[in-house]
C-alpha cells in the first residue's frame, strides 16, 4: 500500500515541477514564544551549520535539538525515495504518503532538505564540498559503506581540519559487531533493558514471559540525545583543542547507560536484578493500581513517603498497628497492599494525584498521551504549537522541553518536501550553476 502511495505521490510532485522544486507559500502558524511579529529572538547555536546524513530517529532526532536551538541543519535524503521515516506512520487521515508521515515531519522541523547520491561521483563531489562549508556531520552509514564512498573522517578532516563528525552506528565503529546492522529492537535487547521489562512486582507469572521492548522506539531517542550532547561537547572543545573531532556513537552503549540501577548493582555484587523483586521489596506494596476511572502510581521506599500515604487514607485503624509503623514497613509491604488497593479501587485519578502531592506522597496519575497533551500543566506552559505544512495541513508539534531566557529554542519552519532546498543549498551555497544541476539531476546524483 505504502509503495502504491509513493508512486502515486511521486507522480503528482513530477507534476507540480519536480521532487527538487522548492515550496511556494508554506508557512507556520507560530512564532517564538515571549517574541512580537517581526522579531528574531537570539540563538543558542546562531550560526553553527549542522550536516545531516542520517535517517529514522537516533541521527534525525540529534540535529533536531539543535535545529530547534537555532543550528542551521541541512539534511541529506536518497533522490526519489527520502528518509525511511517518510514511510513510517501515523499518517494524517491513514492516508500512506511520504511528505504526511508524522514522524518525520516531528523529527525534521527547522532544517533544510536536499537530496543528494554519494553513491556517484558526482554525489560524492557535492558532498564534500557540502563538508566544506559546516561546522558538524552526523551520520549513522554502515562503517564498510562510509570507508568505500571514501568519506571517513580522516579524508574529511583534510578537507575541513574544524570539522566535528558524529558516526552512529548499532554497535560502534570498532569490535566484532562494528558492521553488524541491526534495528532499534536488536540494540535495546542486545543492552539488556528487555531483560527487566516488563516489570510487576504483583504477578509471579511476570518471569515465565519472554522479555518485551518498551513503547515507541525509545532506545532512538536515548541515543540521539546522547549523540546531541557530545555534538555540542566537542563543538565547545573545539575552541580549547583548535580543531574538530570524531564522536563514535554506539546505540547500544547509549541503551545500556540509561540502566538506571541494573549496571551500578552488577559491578558491586555481580548481581543481575531480575524483573520482579523480592516480596521484601519496599516498593510492593504499591505500584501501578486501578482507580475508578484509570490508574495511578504510587511508589515510596523510605519510611516518611509511607508515612504520607497514611495520612492520605486518613489514618486508618490498622496503620496504627505497631508492625506497620513506617520503619518497619518493608517487612509487611505485601500485608499492606490489599489496604492500599481497596482505598485506591473507590476514588477518582485526579483526587488521588492531587491530594498526594499536598502531603508529599509519591502518587502519578497514570496519564494516556491525549490526556497529558490536553492536561492544565502542559496547556499553561504552551508546549504544543500548531504548525501548518504544505502536505500535511496544520498539525501541533511538542515544543524543547527546556526553557532559555535569552536564547529560546523555537520551531521556525515545518519539516522539509524531498529536496525541497536543493536549489538554495547546492546554487546559492555552493555556486552551482542551473546547468550543472539539470546534467547532476539527469546521472541520478542529486
Amino acid at each position: 500500500m505504502v509503495s502504491e502511495a509513493t508512486d502515486a505521490w511521486r507522480q503528482e510532485s513530477e507534476r507540480k515541477g519536480g521532487l527538487g522544486a522548492e515550496r511556494k507559500g508554506a508557512s507556520l502558524v507560530v512564532r517564538e514564544r515571549g517574541t512580537e511579529p517581526g522579531e528574531r529572538a537570539k540563538k543558542a547555536l546562531g550560526g553553527v551549520r549542522v550536516l545531516e546524513w542520517a535517517q529514522f530517529v537516533a541521527g534525525p532526532y540529534c540535529t533536531k535539538l539543535m535545529a530547534d536551538l537555532g543550528a542551521e541543519v541541512i539534511k541529506i535524503e536518497p533522490p526519489g525515495v527520502g528518509d525511511e521515516a517518510r514511510g513510517r506512520g501515523p499518517f494524517p487521515d491513514d492516508v500512506p504518503l511520504p511528505e504526511r508521515s508524522a514522524l518525520f515531519l516531528y523529527l525534521n522541523t527547522n532544517k533544510r532538505g536536499v537530496t543528494l547520491n554519494v553513491d556517484t561521483a558526482a554525489g560524492k563531489e557535492v558532498f564534500r564540498k557540502l563538508v566544506e562549508q559546516v561546522d558538524i556531520l552526523v551520520e549513522d552509514n554502515p562503517p564498510r559503506l562510509v570507508q568505500g564512498w571514501g568519506l571517513t573522517y580522516e579524508e574529511l578532516e583534510r578537507i575541513n581540519p574544524n570539522l566535528v563528525m558524529t558516526s552512529i552506528t548499532p554497535f560502534g565503529q570498532t569490535g566484532p559487531y562494528s558492521d553488524y546492522s541491526a534495528y532499534y529492537l536488536n540494540t535495546f535487547h542486545g543492552s539488556g533493558f528487555g531483560y527487566v521489562t516488563p516489570s510487576d512486582p504483583h504477578n509471579p507469572q511476570i518471569l515465565e514471559r519472554e522479555p518485551i521492548m518498551m513503547g515507541g522506539v525509545i532506545a532512538e531517542y536515548y541515543c540521539g540525545v546522547m549523540a546531541g550532547i557530545a555534538t555540542l561537547a566537542a563543538l565547545y572543545a573545539r575552541g580549547a583543542i583548535g580543531r574538530g573531532q570524531f564522536i563514535d556513537m554506539s546505540k547500544q552503549e547509549a541503551v545500556f547507560q540509561s540502566l538506571k540501577v541494573n549496571v551500578p548493582q552488577y559491578l558491586v555484587d555481580g548481581q543481575v536484578q531480575r524483573r520482579v523483586p523480592t516480596t521484601l521489596s519496599p516498593m510492593s506494596w504499591g505500584g501501578i493500581l486501578p482507580c475508578k476511572d484509570g490508574y495511578v502510581n504510587m511508589m515510596g521506599a523510605e519510611a516518611h513517603q509511607v508515612q504520607a500515604v497514611f495520612e492520605l487514607m486518613g489514618s486508618p485503624e490498622w496503620s496504627k498497628d505497631e508492625k506497620y509503623r513506617p520503619e518497619n514497613f518493608h517487612l509487611h509491604a505485601l500485608e499492606i497492599r490489599p489496604y492500599v488497593v481497596e482505598w485506591v479501587a473507590e476514588r477518582c485519578r485526579e483526587e488521588i494525584f492531587h491530594e498526594g502531592q499536598r502531603r508529599r506522597a509519591p502518587i502519578s496519575a497514570v496519564l494516556s498521551v491525549g490526556e497529558s497533551m490536553n492536561s492544565e500543566q502542559m496547556q499553561a506552559r504552551g508546549f504544543f504549537v500548531d504548525v501548518d505544512h504544505p502536505e500535511a495541513g496544520t498539525l501541533k508539534y511538542p515544543l524543547a522541553p527546556w526553557r532559555l531566557s535569552e536564547t529560546p529554542a523555537s520551531l521556525d519552519t515545518a519539516a522539509p518536501l524531498l529536496g525541497e532546498h536543493n536549489t538554495y543549498v547546492y546554487r546559492d551555497l555552493l555556486g552551482y550553476t542551473e546547468q550543472e544541476l539539470a546534467k547532476m539531476r539527469e546521472a541520478g546524483a542529486i
